[in-house]
C-alpha cells in the first residue's frame, strides 16, 4: 500500500520533488565546489579511509580498505574525476527531473562508498531520502523533465505505447 501510494499519488509526487530537489542542490553545490576548487584530489581521502581500517574500533572494514588500496588509490586520478563530475551531474540530474532513477542509484552508490571509507556526515540522510525516490520510480521524476523523456524513449527507441504515460488517440 505505501509502495503503491510512493509510485502512483500526484501530491507524493509533488512531496518527492522537494525531496529530489534538494537531494540534487547538494549533489550539484557539493560537485561544484570540487570541479571549481581546483584542490580536490580523491587520494588524500583514499589514503585517510585506509589509514582508518586499523586499530580497536576501525571505522572502514578490511574488505573495502583493501579495495581502496589495490583499485581505488592506484587509480585515485580517475576517481577524483569521477566524484567530482558524477557529484555535479547527478545534482543537475536530479533537480531537472531527468533520468531521475538512473542519478538517485548513481547518488546512492558515491553516498555509500563515502559510507564504507568512514564519512559519516549527512550521507545516511541521503541513503534514506533516495531510497523513497528509488522505491517511487517514475512518480519521483513525474513533474521534472521525466515526465517528457520516459515517454519519448519508451515510444521511439521501444516502441512501447504504455498508457500511463501516454494518452491513447481516439478513434472519430
Amino acid at each position: 500500500m505505501f509502495v503503491n501510494l510512493l509510485r502512483n499519488n500526484k501530491v507524493v509526487a509533488g512531496l518527492l520533488t522537494f525531496i529530489r530537489m534538494y537531494l540534487g542542490y547538494n549533489w550539484m553545490t557539493g560537485g561544484w565546489g570540487k570541479i571549481t576548487g581546483g584542490e580536490f584530489d580523491a587520494s588524500e581521502f583514499l589514503h585517510g579511509a585506509v589509514a582508518n581500517a586499523t586499530g580497536e574500533h576501525p571505522a572502514v572494514q578490511g574488505w573495502w580498505a583493501a579495495f581502496l588500496e589495490t583499485v581505488a588509490i592506484p587509480g585515485a586520478d580517475i576517481f577524483t574525476f569521477l566524484v567530482m563530475w558524477g557529484e555535479f551531474l547527478v545534482g543537475i540530474a536530479l533537480i531537472l527531473g531527468l533520468f531521475t532513477n538512473f542519478a538517485a542509484l548513481m547518488g546512492i552508490m558515491m553516498n555509500f562508498a563515502f559510507l564504507f571509507s568512514g564519512t559519516v556526515s549527512t550521507n545516511a540522510q541521503m541513503i534514506l531520502l533516495t531510497l523513497f525516490l528509488l522505491v517511487a520510480g517514475y512518480n519521483a521524476g513525474r513533474f521534472g523533465l521525466d515526465r517528457y523523456v520516459i515517454p519519448f524513449i519508451k515510444e521511439k527507441v521501444f516502441h512501447q505505447n504504455d498508457e500511463r504515460f501516454i494518452k491513447p488517440v481516439e478513434a472519430h
